[in-house]
């Protein structure tokens, strides 16, 4: 048996993704939605991670680095020019909503890691909805190697 919980948060942020043909070669905004999903074999004083603590950590994260900004890729060529500009937060690869999602990922394990929580406690599942018909979901490979 296991235990989880999702936090959600939302935030409005532009990318571009100029290396796959189509329409997203254009700088464009989206209103993102996250859900970053902890679980844990088994709880510790009735909880998997207190939430209180747990949302403040991702939402500010996200609030500063990528809320009202852009993300862009390493070797895109605006990247050196807004910088100058703005708030500009750069995904490691692309910003695909992929790979947004295991950034965040990233993110809610390193908050996660400094909070009370129970033993065995990880981030599991994140679940990163760009568009109203596009999304994408980053899971934890299992001790097997596989994921799910």
């Amino acid at each position: 048996m296991s235990h989880a919980v999702t936090v959600r948060h939302n935030f409005e942020t532009a990318h571009r993704l100029p290396h796959l043909p189509g329409k997203c070669v254009s700088l464009h905004g989206h209103s993102w939605w996250a859900e970053i999903t902890v679980t844990a074999p088994a709880l510790e004083s009735g909880l998997v991670v207190e939430f209180g603590p747990f949302k403040r950590a991702v939402r500010v994260w996200i609030d500063e680095h990528l809320d009202h900004g852009v993300m862009l890729g390493p070797d895109d060529p605006l990247l050196p020019i807004l910088r100058t500009h703005g708030k500009v937060y750069e995904v490691p690869g692309w910003p695909t909503v992929e790979n947004v999602a295991a950034l965040l990922a990233d993110v809610g394990a390193d908050a996660l890691h400094k909070l009370r929580r129970a033993p065995g406690a990880g981030v599991t599942r994140v679940h990163v909805q760009e568009t109203h018909v596009n999304a994408a979901t980053w899971n934890a490979p299992r001790l097997d190697g596989s994921t799910g």
